[in-house]
């Protein structure tokens, strides 16, 4: 099209909204539009072998109006939506090798094609691939915020490997979709190195989470307020192509019992029961109790790992908590540095609602607004023992958080005294502001000898930052106390069994800043860097060492400032 054509186009388009009768009429005319635009410039990409199933458009219903237009929709779970293919020239900035050969079954040369920086940017499809955008709504900051849904990413299709796993893939950042609200529908380098690094990140520490398979880059000018402030800056856009078992959220319910379709939420809830909870009998008349009893089960245990890592999300709307208790959506998250409970960070918290240590009771919330959605589909009796399971949910968290801690210590076996020990440390930490990462870690790799002493090398600054505190010989010699006690255990095998569990490097805020930073002027050896070490967070590594990621932050970390945009 012509400059002065769409000009035209665009002009029309402005009639078209005065005069068109409905919504409907008008996304109609636009959508042959975008579809003609589309196709254009998206084709299958047929030299790469993966080709895509589509189990949901079989199952759930489908958005009757076509087109990428922003709508209010009504009766569905899924819109069909296209991508919008990034300007080009593309670079493909990162690629997880285990993604790629593990979970799509894929070599490792598949990543010189053009056509795969094509197909995992948007600007081509999968064999078997029909782009959906899915609606959900949520509780955002504790209000019910509507429809919100997939604003800036197309759900591609699953594909079921050769151990037999489905995965959906999803693309982040490939363009404007019904749900897109006031958005563009793109993502930034900033906020696609930080989804891309910490989902491997978090993988790695055992934590359940979607995973990242590539990040793609382009000189597409982005723009962004990073701050919600006025000062609005000039970025550049990309793309993350990302994985998960499931992307149905609490959120994906709530849509469907606040506006009244309550046939839509039960076909929905058996599908997510029969293709992911397999353990659950489709016939059982109890089985959305027993769904939400193993949902609630999870998500204390998630949440409880989370904490086990120091890792807060930042952001913990129901409409970003998975039904399969996995972490995604990852925007404004921070891992702890100095040992905080009420660390927000995110900026645009006001309030400090998510700060880390709110996060077990936000996920109460969370799971209050899941039983409120179910609620239309539960008898009396059901509503009953769910409402029974949910007051179960803050002895599930704690249980799991106590063994998690009980690992982090190298505890074996259990001692009526080991909460008070647990908590007893993480009161010094409080006080101290001793690292929360490097002070697990660094009683990992002390001797007992060593810790009785309490006379430390310079390599262990943590932990002589924590023996600051009046009360840390007192703690040392409760903790000393309850080793004694495991008879047969050798310090050797304390240290190796801590050292399972207590990373070295997790995915600081400073170092994803220093990696975004070159990345933006198309330096990726840092992203790279971070990359590797993350995928080993419990083993030393020279590389690592050499970079600082596991020395003190550096004094502008302090300076960092994550908010919903990042």
């Amino acid at each position: 099209m012509t400059k002065h054509g769409f000009t035209l186009f665009l002009f029309l388009s402005a009639v078209a909204i005065a005069t068109f009768r409905d919504e409907q009429e008008f996304c109609e005319i636009e959508s042959e539009f975008d579809k003609s635009h589309f196709y254009s410039n998206v084709k299958h990409c047929g030299e790469i072998p993966l080709a895509l199933s589509h189990k949901l458009l079989d199952a759930l219903p489908l958005d009757e109006v076509d087109g990428n237009c922003i709508r209010t929709v009504k009766r569905c779970v899924f819109s069909e939506s296209q991508p919008s293919p990034l300007k080009e020239p593309l670079t493909l900035a990162a690629v997880s090798q285990d993604v790629l050969r593990n979970i799509l079954d894929l070599n490792e040369s598949v990543i010189q094609n053009e056509e795969f920086v094509r197909c995992v940017s948007g600007g081509k499809l999968f064999p078997g691939s029909v782009p959906l955008a899915h609606r959900y709504g949520g509780h955002q900051f504790g209000y019910w915020a509507g429809q919100l849904g997939d604003g800036r990413a197309h759900f591609l299709g699953e594909y079921t490997n050769r151990k037999g796993e489905r995965w959906e893939l999803q693309l982040k950042g490939s363009g404007k979709t019904p749900y897109s609200r006031s958005g563009d529908g793109r993502a930034v380098i900033r906020s696609s190195v930080r989804e891309f690094l910490c989902s491997e990140a978090m993988h790695f520490l055992g934590v359940p989470t979607s995973r990242a398979l590539s990040l793609v880059v382009s000189e597409e000018t982005v723009w962004r307020d990073p701050f919600y402030n006025g000062s609005v800056i000039k970025e550049r856009g990309a793309v993350v192509l990302r994985l998960a078992k499931s992307w149905f959220r609490i959120g994906s319910l709530e849509i469907l019992t606040r506006t009244g379709e309550l046939d839509v939420l039960r076909t929905l809830l058996d599908f997510v029961i029969k293709e992911h909870f397999k353990s659950i009998a489709t016939n059982d008349p109890d089985k959305y109790v027993v769904f939400f009893s193993r949902v609630v089960n999870e998500t204390a245990h998630l949440i409880a790992h989370w904490m086990s890592v120091g890792f807060a999300h930042g952001v913990c709307n129901t409409d970003n908590f998975s039904l399969l208790s996995i972490t995604f959506d990852y925007g404004p998250f921070g891992f702890m540095e100095s040992y905080d409970p009420n660390l927000v960070p995110n900026t645009s918290d006001d309030e400090g609602r998510y700060s880390i240590g709110a996060q077990a009771n936000v996920g109460l919330f969370n799971l209050q607004k899941l039983l409120e959605a179910l609620k239309p589909l539960l008898t009396s009796d059901q509503l009953s023992q769910s409402q029974q399971i949910l007051r179960e949910y803050p002895q599930i968290y704690h249980q799991r958080f106590h063994e998690l801690f009980k690992a982090k210590l190298g505890f074996l076996g259990n001692e009526e005294k080991d909460s008070y020990v647990i908590a007893f440390l993480l009161k010094l930490m409080e006080d101290t502001g001793a690292d929360f990462t490097m002070t697990f870690r660094q009683l990992s790799e002390v001797t007992l000898s060593q810790l009785q002493k309490g006379s430390f090398a310079p390599s262990l600054w943590a932990l002589s930052d924590l023996s600051s505190h009046k009360h840390f010989r007192d703690w040392v010699q409760l903790y000393l106390q309850r080793l004694s006690r495991l008879i047969s255990d050798s310090d050797a095998a304390r240290q190796h069994r801590m050292q399972g569990v207590n990373p070295r490097y997790v995915l600081r805020n400073w170092m994803a800043e220093s990696a975004i930073r070159k990345a933006e002027k198309n330096d990726f050896s840092e992203v790279a860097l971070l990359q590797k070490t993350l995928m080993e967070p419990f083993m030393e590594q020279e590389e690592a060492e050499r970079a600082g990621y596991a020395s003190k932050p550096p004094s502008w970390a302090q300076q960092l400032r994550v908010s919903c945009s990042s």
